[in-house]
């Protein structure tokens, strides 16, 4: 499809609206020559220095006496450097002004992701949502850049692809045409927040078929060159190719000087050096399809790769967080702990990327380096579980019922992970969010699963808008998690709040309860983490079995433990009876107060608008009142006349 455009140095631009003209941004206007000048004084890359011993070394990054150098290389620390402030004039008065975007936005726009699995989502929801166009698989691998031998990051999907109408959309900011019911994206940002976050430069292959025309593109999108050279706006050099006969003809929309102009920026700045090998990386893609190559990957303050792609060859994990507690030995508990999903999914991209989407997909899979990802629902292995029905109200409107399903984990009560894993769209956003008071082992080993499309995501797609929505939303889940533990919580072996142990035992008589020593003897005996939810069941007969010897007869050790144990459980359970009246209670009122609240704040706004209205009544009044009082004192004057003129 022919653009209007007249060259392919792309401007990038902000706007939410799709351009009638095809170009996904607006013409740059900085003259190409320029640019490939500026190039020619500094390299593309940074060297790294490897050592030929150690196969290992392909993703660890040498550092060098220049911090400059490596504060380029820090994604937290990229964004830092002097600015041209200088903003040049329109070239004739024809042309309109429009806002220019600098080259470091692409780093402060790509600072909304926190963390390098979200910007990695983004991608993979970008090859998700071409499943609608026959996509069947996105591969996420990582690749070695031959110019400078350092590690990039590879994604190739087998979707619709991109024609140059597209891959210009898709390299500007703010264009979308996602906004559906089944799609993920729908800001039109996510693919440069996204591959800014995770490298410095990425390289786009792109090959489509629409419209009797079978196409191939390039796009450069290169922070590395658009700093190194200087550029005051965002500039995005592009290639197109038609290849709908047996061969890829340039396609040329204005001088054949400009796209040379192109093709040499995109060979200079690009992990390929000559056109033969740009032309190759379309032949694994087929007849349609998509890959993006993001190279000069992010190191962080120590100067090595935030990505770890050395620990597991099936896999790509964050080095900072894989690392963390490594150091020292682990005990048991905190091992296991560290073991399950919830805990692997912080570090371990296979491990996220299994329980991204909440339904399993038919005929598409994830494959990281080399092996398909399994899709996991922690809800398909949760003990004694239910399905809680909740209908949100969206101002006057109820919404349909949403289901959440949730019971203890398979593991319980042995690890106390809880919370909530919400969707939307099918989508992960809020992974095990405890919605429970710290500090209490109630809710513990308790999890759930929802899908809340009614809520909206935030930008990085990794929590929701705090909207009057989300705080209803919270606050049913927590009456959720204390409805269910109420009920369910003696599976686990946990005492059911507000029944008493030594209820149970008045019917059997204590033989000898003044024993005040035994009594200081047994609370010795109890466990120190015991919750305050409730003692086990087997607590009393473990208490008895460890009594030390001494205390005499067998039936009085029992009586007197009796007794002693007794007092003690009795004022436990008065404590966790109050403690969990109290947060019912805590929760009942919650509610009712949200409630009211949202009755004043309507108030409130009702009295407003009638303020105003009495007001501007007012005004009108004195102003009314004003006229009057004039009309009358004019009155008077003219009476007043009358009368002297009549006694003359």
């Amino acid at each position: 499809m022919p653009l209007k455009s007249e060259k392919d140095l792309v401007e990038i631009c902000i706007s939410d609206e799709e351009d009638d003209g095809g170009a996904g941004g607006s013409v740059g206007n900085s003259d190409a020559s320029s640019n490939k000048a500026a190039s020619e004084t500094d390299p593309p890359h940074e060297p790294q220095s490897q050592s030929p011993s150690d196969n290992r070394t392909s993703t660890i990054a040498t550092t060098t006496s220049d911090p400059s150098i490596l504060d380029y290389r820090s994604f937290w620390k990229a964004g830092s450097y002097a600015v041209n402030s200088s903003i040049k004039p329109p070239s004739s008065q024809d042309q309109l002004e429009h806002a220019r975007v600098h080259p470091k936005f692409l780093h402060s726009n790509a600072t909304s992701h926190k963390w390098a699995f979200g910007a990695i989502a983004e991608l993979l929801d970008n090859a998700v949502d071409e499943i609608h166009s026959g996509a069947t698989f996105v591969k996420v691998d990582k690749i070695d850049v031959m110019k400078d031998n350092t590690p990039a990051l590879l994604f190739q999907d087998d979707g619709g692809g991109m024609d140059p109408e597209c891959i210009r959309k898709c390299m500007s900011l703010g264009y979308s045409s996602k906004k559906t019911n089944t799609t993920i994206g729908q800001y039109g940002n996510g693919f440069k927040t996204s591959t800014m976050r995770l490298g410095a430069d990425v390289i786009v292959f792109s090959r489509s078929a629409r419209k009797s025309q079978a196409t191939q593109s390039v796009g450069l999108l290169s922070y590395t060159f658009l700093r190194k050279t200087g550029q005051d706006d965002v500039i995005v050099p592009m290639v197109d190719f038609d290849i709908s006969s047996n061969w890829a003809e340039p396609i040329i929309y204005g001088s054949h000087d400009d796209w040379s102009s192109n093709m040499k920026t995109i060979l200079e700045w690009s992990p390929f050096s000559s056109k033969e090998e740009l032309m190759l990386q379309f032949e694994d893609i087929g007849a349609h399809g998509t890959k993006v190559i993001i190279y000069n990957l992010w190191l962080n303050d120590e100067g090595i790769y935030e990505l770890n792609f050395d620990d597991d060859d099936e896999d790509i994990r964050l080095r900072d967080e894989a690392n963390r507690g490594s150091s020292t030995k682990l005990n048991k508990k905190i091992a296991e702990i560290q073991s399950h999903i919830s805990y692997r999914i912080r570090y371990s991209l296979r491990a996220y990327a299994s329980i991204l989407y909440l339904r399993k997909f038919a005929n598409f899979n994830i494959i990281l380096r080399g092996k398909p990802v399994e899709q996991f629902n922690i809800a398909d292995e949760l003990q004694y579980p239910m399905i809680v029905p909740y209908r949100p109200q969206m101002g006057t409107i109820i919404a349909e019922a949403v289901e959440t399903k949730l019971g203890f984990i398979k593991e319980a009560p042995a690890l106390p992970v809880c919370g909530f894993n919400v969707y939307h769209k099918n989508r992960l956003i809020r992974p095990f969010w405890k919605v429970t008071v710290d500090g209490t082992s109630k809710g513990s080993g308790v999890v759930g699963v929802l899908e809340a499309n009614f809520i909206e995501p935030a930008h990085d797609k990794q929590d929701f808008e705090r909207s009057s929505l989300y705080i209803r939303l919270e606050t049913r889940l927590k009456q959720m998690v204390n409805d269910y533990w109420k009920n369910n919580c003696h599976h686990m072996g946990y005492q059911i709040p507000g029944t008493s142990v030594s209820k149970k035992q008045k019917d059997h008589p204590v033989q000898n309860q003044s024993s005040v020593g035994h009594t200081a003897n047994v609370e010795k005996q109890l466990p120190a983490n015991r919750t305050t939810v409730g003692l086990p069941a087997n607590a009393t007969q473990d208490l008895r079995n460890s009594v030390p010897p001494g205390f005499g007869p067998r039936t009085n050790i029992h009586s007197n433990l009796s007794a002693g144990l007794n007092e003690v459980v009795d004022l436990v359970d008065a404590a966790d009876e109050t403690e969990s009246l109290s947060v019912d209670q805590i929760c009942e009122e919650n509610v009712q107060l949200f409630l009211r609240c949202e009755e004043h704040v309507k108030k409130h706004t009702e009295l407003k608008q009638m303020i105003a209205s009495l007001e501007k009544n007012l005004e009108e009044s004195k102003r009314k009142c004003i006229q009057l009082a004039a009309y009358v004192e004019t009155k008077k004057k003219q009476n007043l006349s009358n009368q002297t003129s009549e006694k003359v």
